[in-house]
């Protein structure tokens, strides 16, 4: 069953058009306490990241469950992953984020753990989205939930962050530049890094409800690059709004991605004997992590694109490690989600334990030229239908000879789960050619009536 309203990474869109208003959130918040209610739940966990709709949301959501007779403890802005986590240690039923992640902050989204601290499974969301179908009806007085106030949720997860890290370690005589692009860690990620003795020079710590990835954090790392070099930090450390990705830069201000940093905890989890079977990337993960990782003998599958779908092969295959390219890190030892602070940790662990930077652990990695262009999708005729656009994908994959053992590049076309845009991703070992074919296969696909992202 399609589902209406949801999308993989809960409900987002453009605050104030639909779904993204007071009413439907209202709503919404009423509907999943309906359905939750039916599961036991008499406590939800919400937190939010700095967006100046966060109140808004968070007040329509607070008075849905309220009428369904849910209790809605309130964290304020926390980074997803907390949320996933305090959800989990008080024993609540089900834990809720008001965050758009690494958009701008005129867009905003809702999105529902488990009691495990694990995104909702389909089954559930489906079941809100036919409450949703329904007129609200209120619940009699007497059973009207209540709000109350978690005013120590920050320091709480501070606290379990540094849990992840080894206790006879330190960070002391590192020098790192976090980069918390003025988002839910803005409060939280610099004093983790602090409190394990490393020297910290934080940036993108300063939110004003505007300007929650701009110019900053994960999705644009010309700032902490910079900050790096100047400040002769030893790295960088870049979240996104909502701190469930991570990217990171090296001394000399080379980027170090989501794939590299699975590369990084595989291999070191092999040596010590903790891995535990194989690593979980998605299809857009480089192929350069898979040949990497195969040269270790360490098995590697793709999910479909979302951090939910890499949980569900990880639980699946019962295996600990897996991750997007994007940063979307979960190191399922630790934590139930994506969680940038703490695969920061990971990294950091792996340098002191080995002795070497950054750039030597990934240096023996290489990734292939990957060109990925984003072409907005206005409507009209399904571009990953058309047959001008299939026509040159098969052209592309015949150059690349993709599906045989010798593949020099591959192909890939979808539909973003969180914004109106085709995602056209093309990557081979000649970049030249990487770049002539994901072009002609965005022009065929801008053809179709989309515009340029």
């Amino acid at each position: 069953m399609e589902r209406k309203y949801f999308g993989t990474d809960g409900v987002r869109g453009k605050v104030g058009t639909f779904p993204i208003t007071p009413d439907f959130a209202l709503k919404l918040g009423w509907a999943a306490g309906r359905v939750l209610s039916r599961m036991g739940t008499k406590k939800v966990i919400i937190g939010k990241d700095t967006r100046i709709s966060g109140y808004m949301l968070e007040s329509a959501l607070e008075a849905g469950l309220s009428a369904a007779g849910v209790n809605s403890v309130m964290c304020g802005p926390i980074p997803t992953p907390a949320v996933a986590y305090l959800t989990k240690t008080f024993r609540a039923e089900a834990g809720i984020v008001i965050s758009a992640s690494h958009n701008p902050y005129y867009d905003n989204g809702i999105k529902f753990f488990s009691a495990t601290g694990e995104k909702l499974p389909d089954s559930v969301e489906l079941e809100i989205e036919a409450e949703l179908d329904k007129e609200v009806v209120c619940v009699e007085s007497d059973l009207l939930g209540k709000a109350t106030r978690m005013d120590d949720a920050a320091g709480r997860y501070i606290e379990f962050c540094k849990g992840t890290f080894d206790s006879q370690a330190t960070l002391a005589g590192m020098k790192i530049v976090v980069d918390s692009a003025n988002g839910a860690a803005y409060h939280i990620a610099p004093n983790v890094f602090k409190e394990l003795g490393a020297d910290v020079v934080s940036i993108g710590d300063k939110p004003n409800g505007l300007n929650i990835n701009a110019q900053c954090g994960a999705t644009d790392l010309a700032l902490l690059k910079e900050s790096v070099v100047a400040q002769g930090a030893d790295l960088g450390i870049a979240l996104d709004g909502d701190s469930d990705r991570i990217m990171l830069v090296d001394d000399k201000g080379h980027v170090v991605d989501g794939d590299q940093i699975l590369y990084i905890l595989a291999k070191q989890a092999l040596v010590e004997g903790r891995l535990n079977g194989g690593v979980v990337g998605t299809l857009m993960s480089n192929m350069g992590l898979e040949i990497a990782l195969q040269s270790l003998g360490i098995p590697f599958v793709r999910a479909n694109v979302g951090d939910r779908y890499v949980m569900e092969q990880l639980l699946e295959k019962k295996w600990l490690l897996g991750g997007e390219n994007s940063g979307h890190i979960i190191c399922r030892d630790k934590v139930t989600t994506g969680d940038a602070i703490v695969a920061a940790l990971q990294v950091l662990s792996v340098i002191k334990n080995t002795e070497r930077d950054l750039a030597s652990l990934v240096s023996d990695m290489d990734m292939l030229p990957q060109v990925l262009i984003n072409v907005r999708f206005a409507g009209g005729v399904d571009p990953l239908e058309c047959e001008d656009v299939l026509k040159a994908v098969d052209q592309a994959e015949a150059a690349f000879g993709s599906h045989t053992q010798s593949a020099t590049g591959r192909v890939l076309l979808r539909k973003s789960g969180t914004e109106p845009l085709i995602r056209v991703m093309v990557e081979a070992i000649d970049s030249d050619a990487a770049n002539h074919w994901a072009n002609i296969i965005a022009d065929a696909v801008k053809c179709t009536s989309a515009e340029p992202a």
